[in-house]
């Protein structure tokens, strides 16, 4: 690639509370240059409602700050959030970033039932928790980390080996 280092836009999705977040703000440190975007940022209001017919909305916001580091030239732009999961609103997103000249590297978190209720637990979520994301096929090309076991550096460490191992991902624009 003669020297010239492309932008990498990487994103960590999986279940709530699987340590997207946690993961991706301990894995962001690693890199000089970078920035971080969880999509809980996007669309942060109250109530809250997944029926709210205004949510999808957030995914515009989400294209703006990622296309906004992108283009204010940072190396490394990691994003988390859940709703890239979806085939269909991962590339709505990755759609509407008009940056040029980046990768994408998508890694798909994942725990076993048990691993997940006692995070939830942890978290101190009042909420009854819910398998259907964990359970949910990810997107073809994204690394799977396993992060049972695992402390949230290790996990860091672990996406910064294939990160670095990985030269294009896959073409962003």
């Amino acid at each position: 690639m003669s020297g010239i280092l492309r932008q990498k836009l990487i994103i960590v999705t999986g279940s709530p509370c699987v340590g997207k977040t946690t993961v991706t703000d301990k894995l962001f440190t690693l890199y000089e240059n970078s920035a971080f975007f969880d999509g809980d940022w996007a669309w942060c209001v109250n109530p809250f409602s997944l029926d709210d017919p205004r949510l999808r909305n957030g995914d515009k916001t989400i294209s703006f700050a990622l296309n906004n580091f992108l283009d204010s030239g940072f190396d490394y732009v990691f994003f988390s959030s859940v709703v890239a999961m979806y085939e269909n609103t991962r590339a709505k997103i990755l759609k509407d970033i008009t940056a040029v000249g980046y990768s994408v590297i998508g890694f798909s978190l994942t725990c076993s039932e048990e691993t997940l209720i006692e995070r939830h637990r942890k978290r101190g979520d009042d909420n009854e928790c819910s398998f259907e994301w964990l359970h949910r096929k990810p997107l073809e090309g994204d690394y799977i980390i396993k992060t049972d076991g695992k402390s949230a550096e290790e996990i860091a460490v672990e996406m910064k080996a294939i990160i670095d191992a990985n030269g294009a991902g896959q073409a962003g624009s």
